[in-house]
């Protein structure tokens, strides 16, 4: 009977530890809370970014009343928001985690060029079944919306994109 009580014992112990590790998230899955969080604040960046859609293009432009360049558009959605960037598209390509585009979600920033160097970057507003939707500040048209997959010129200088928001 010694037995019996001390293997059910064992039983009931081994069940209760399999209990709580199925419900432990791993370490490295944020809490849904703060996935939800990282959401809405990835929002509220797209949102601030789509305002000044219509701006100028201004070469090392960075601010709404003068104009923008490229990464002086996006250093300066992000800052709005405490997040720190240089204002140099070069710079900013290496700040931040790499993340394969596919994965890309809103505010995520999406780096353009050729095999030698960085040209040019946008901030990604949403992925669709479609394409990769981003807002930027271009030489010809200013800041804008557009589908970089599906633009003949923007689709072949797709280089990678960076997450500058996780810690």
């Amino acid at each position: 009977m010694k037995n019996i009580c001390s293997f059910s014992a064992l039983v009931l112990f081994a069940i209760l530890v399999m209990e709580a590790c199925s419900t432990v998230k791993k370490s490295n899955d944020p809490p849904a809370s703060t996935n939800a969080a990282s959401m809405q604040l990835r929002k509220r960046i797209i949102d601030k970014a789509e305002k000044y859609v219509g701006t100028n293009y201004k070469y090392a432009g960075t601010s709404p009343g003068t104009g923008f360049d490229c990464s002086g558009f996006t250093s300066f959605v992000l800052k709005e928001f405490n997040v720190q960037v240089s204002s140099a598209s070069a710079a900013q390509a290496k700040q931040g985690y790499k993340i394969p585009l596919d994965r890309a979600k809103p505010a995520d920033l999406i780096f353009f060029g050729d095999s030698n160097r960085i040209q040019h970057v946008a901030m990604v507003v949403k992925r669709t079944k479609d394409g990769i939707i981003c807002v930027h500040s271009t030489t010809s048209r200013g800041v804008i919306v557009e589908n970089v997959s599906t633009s003949t010129y923007w689709k072949p200088k797709i280089l990678f994109a960076r997450d500058v928001l996780s810690k």
